[in-house]
Formats: C-alpha cells, sequence, structure tokens
C-alpha cells in the first residue's frame, strides 16, 4: 500500500505544479526566457533519454517473458507507437487556440475573449494531463529512481502550462485569485487520471498488461517532448539554448540512471 500512495504523491505533485507557473506569472513582471528556454529543453531530454532507454527496454524484457523474444519485442514496439497515437490524438482533438502548447499573443484581446481562452487553456491542460498522471503512477510503481526523474521533467513542463492558464484569466477579471484556482485545479486531473486509469485496469493488471502499459508509458513521454517541450523551448528563446537544455537533461538522466539504477 506505501508503494501506492508514493507513486500517487509523485503524480500529485507533478500535477500541480500548474500552480507554481501561476505563481511566477501572478508575482513577476517578466519571465526569464532564456531560462524557461533551457529548463523546458532540460525536460525534454530526461523524458526522451529514460524513455528510450530505460522504459522502453524494461517493458521489452517484462514482454519477452510472458510473450518470447520476438512476440515480446514486437508488441513492445507496437505499444510504445499507440502510446504516441493516444496522445497525438488528445492532442487533435483540442482546438489549437484553446491547447495550452500553442504560443498566444493576448496584447490584442478584449476580456471576454481572455477569460474564454484562459478557461477553455484550463479545460485543454485537464484533458491533455489525464495520461500524463497514469504515465507517472505507473513509471513510479516500476521503479522509483526512473520516476522521480520523470516527476521533475513533468514538473517543469506544467509550469508554462500553467502560465498559460493564468495570464489571460487575470487580465480578464482582474482577480489573482480566480488565475490561481482555474490554474490549480486544471492540474488536479494529473493524480485524478492516475486514479481512475489505475482502477480501471486493475482488475486486468497482470505483467503482460503492465508490460503492454510501460511501453505505451515512453511513447507518450517521447511524444510530448518531441511535440510540445522543445517546440515550447524554441519559442521561448534561441534554438541552440533548448538544445543545450537537451543534451543537459540527457546528460543528468544517463549519470542518474548509472548511479542510482
Amino acid at each position: 500500500m506505501e508503494k501506492y500512495f508514493f507513486a500517487f504523491l509523485l503524480t500529485l505533485i507533478a500535477g500541480l505544479s500548474t500552480g507554481i507557473g501561476s505563481i511566477i506569472s501572478l508575482l513577476t513582471k517578466t519571465t526569464n526566457k532564456k531560462f524557461l528556454s533551457i529548463s523546458l529543453g532540460f525536460s525534454a531530454g530526461v523524458m526522451i533519454y529514460v524513455s528510450m532507454i530505460e522504459i522502453f527496454f524494461k517493458a521489452k524484457d517484462s514482454l519477452v517473458l510472458q510473450l518470447g523474444e520476438k512476440t515480446g519485442y514486437a508488441i513492445t514496439t507496437l505499444s510504445f507507437f499507440l502510446g504516441m497515437l493516444l496522445i497525438a490524438i488528445i492532442d487533435k482533438l483540442i482546438p489549437s487556440e484553446e491547447n495550452p502548447h500553442e504560443i498566444k499573443n493576448t496584447s490584442d484581446k478584449n476580456n471576454k475573449k481572455l477569460a474564454r481562452m484562459g478557461i477553455f487553456t484550463a479545460l485543454a491542460i485537464a484533458i491533455h494531463n489525464f495520461p500524463e498522471g497514469l504515465a507517472t503512477f505507473v513509471s513510479a510503481l516500476q521503479d522509483t529512481s526512473v520516476a522521480i526523474p520523470i516527476v521533475v521533467a513533468i514538473a517543469i513542463h506544467n509550469i508554462p502550462e500553467g502560465i498559460a492558464v493564468s495570464v489571460p484569466i487575470y487580465y480578464a477579471t482582474g482577480s489573482k485569485k480566480k488565475a490561481f484556482m482555474y490554474s490549480f485545479v486544471s492540474g488536479l486531473s494529473e493524480p485524478i487520471g492516475a486514479i481512475v486509469g489505475w482502477l480501471l485496469l486493475m482488475p486486468i493488471m497482470n505483467d503482460l498488461v503492465f508490460g503492454i502499459i510501460f511501453a505505451m508509458v515512453g511513447g507518450i513521454m517521447v511524444f510530448i517532448s518531441f511535440d510540445e517541450l522543445l517546440p515550447s523551448a524554441r519559442e521561448y528563446g534561441e534554438h541552440h539554448l533548448s538544445i543545450y537544455g537537451l543534451i543537459s537533461g540527457m546528460v543528468v538522466m544517463a549519470v542518474s540512471l548509472v548511479l542510482f539504477v
């Protein structure tokens, strides 16, 4: 029971970091875009490296034991890309105007449109974070040393999402309390996703299902990195800064795996 509680706690921390983004946007007049660019690139590096080096092969080992070498490898690969497809479909269903990963210019919006944009961005983030919550939870159950860097990476990537929600709502309503509330609540979908997803899967959970889900987690992480984190990192800063952050994230993840796994 203790490992489930710890896995949920990690997922909760990752999700509620949207509130950190909200606080930053409400307390500071400007955002350090270079630091944000490096941080987002760093998150992408962590998630890409751990997904393709650690998560993928742990899933493969589990499935090979159940299905044999050739079939196990094939199902791992298929599940990896199914994870990408799942998160791609979710992104596709969210209109670009409300997508939290689309860079928006708020200078020419009136208050009503700003409020609508903030509310729908919060809803979009809630939908989008649902599978992320399950991914974090499953990773934490499988291996804490792998899950903690993932949680840090997702937390960093959730910070600008909190900014994306709170800024338009604050400028539309003038209420810091409302801006923070919407941002905070949108992050709750991550731990909720963990609970709901796990309850649905628990009756059928075995080594085979776990291996498939873990491979899908890897696919989800890689898609998020290439589709969201790296483009956002380039938007916020210089191209080279995002790449420096990417490589740094990979190096840190590689060293941590060598030392602690």
